[in-house]
């Protein structure tokens, strides 16, 4: 398949800022500020708590277990980074780290390894988004302890509208690579079987909204939960957005028996219980009644009531 020259640093950069300032435009700064992790007194607070545990705390390198933090982008994945990051036995590397990421995809799995290896924590939070499709065999990773994952996922209309305001067109375009063959080896289209491909070829993307290209983008990334057969090891924990900020501390409790992390009010501190849902958007007929179909079975795994919360 052709495969798309990666962008100049220039044209990256510029590309990020673009971003950025239309987030801001749309979301506000202060959403931008806290999303990013942009407070400089909040990082300083942070990181001096981690230093204090460390020195508490002795651990031997090679102790750390590692934690990926997987799933779809703008599903609340940044959420459960945050509150994670309170806990000052986790060491975060979130996608922006130049250590573990390039452009948001994962380094060497020898680069990876390396960093988990050295840390002097319990745990080391993982987000590699971009390398989802990879989490089963970054769970078995050599020469590191076992490792958890969690995948999270959100309301398919509520993730949709936060793609769209952030990205764009960024799904429709990737859908529309992977349709006329084109995508090459971007992560867009790894890891997907002949039936996902066979229907992905099957739509008009020259008549497809944003909006339903979001939503049928949303429906082949967490098809991949099943495809990989996550839903059957006990390792990988599905963390649904809706539940969290339905009942922050009630989640909080079983993500932290998950991790067997000790339970602290602290950790969902930044949540403020609230119904996330908002009117649902006017989706291809085709494309909705796939993703009711999926949200019923990730809700079902992830043992919800469907009116609590459904992907």
């Amino acid at each position: 398949m052709a495969q798309q020259d990666e962008p100049s640093a220039w044209a990256y950069t510029a590309r990020r800022v673009v971003r950025h300032l239309r987030w801001a435009r749309s979301e506000g700064v202060r959403r931008l500020v806290e999303e990013d992790r942009l407070d400089p007194v909040q990082r300083a607070g942070t990181a001096l708590a981690k230093w204090r545990w460390r020195r508490a705390h002795p651990q031997p390198p090679g102790r750390a277990v590692p934690v990926y933090l997987v799933g779809l982008q703008r599903s609340g994945t940044n959420m459960l980074a945050r509150g994670l990051d309170v806990a000052p036995s986790f060491e975060v590397r979130n996608e922006n780290d130049r250590r573990v990421f390039h452009r948001f995809r994962l380094r060497s799995d020898a680069v990876l390894a390396d960093v988990v290896r050295r840390s002097r924590h319990r745990h080391v939070l993982v987000k590699p988004l971009c390398d989802t499709h990879r989490v089963d065999e970054l769970l078995g990773l050599a020469g590191l302890r076992p490792g958890r994952a969690l995948w999270a996922y959100r309301d398919v209309d509520d993730r949709a509208r936060s793609e769209v305001a952030k990205f764009g067109d960024a799904n429709l375009r990737a859908l529309r690579a992977i349709a006329d063959g084109t995508i090459g080896d971007r992560w867009q289209g790894q890891r997907l079987d002949g039936a996902a491909r066979e229907l992905i070829a099957g739509f008009d993307y020259d008549r497809m909204t944003p909006h339903t290209a979001a939503a049928l983008f949303w429906y082949v990334r967490n098809s991949l939960f099943f495809t990989l057969g996550l839903a059957d090891r006990d390792d990988t924990l599905l963390c649904s957005y809706d539940a969290l900020v339905a009942a922050p501390a009630a989640y909080t409790r079983r993500l932290c028996a998950f991790l067997d992390l000790p339970y602290d009010p602290a950790l969902h501190g930044h949540i403020g219980p609230r119904a996330p849902r908002r009117p649902r958007l006017e989706l291809d007929g085709r494309v909705r009644a796939l993703c009711t179909e999926l949200a019923g079975r990730l809700d079902a795994r992830a043992g919800l009531d469907p009116a609590v919360g459904r992907g």
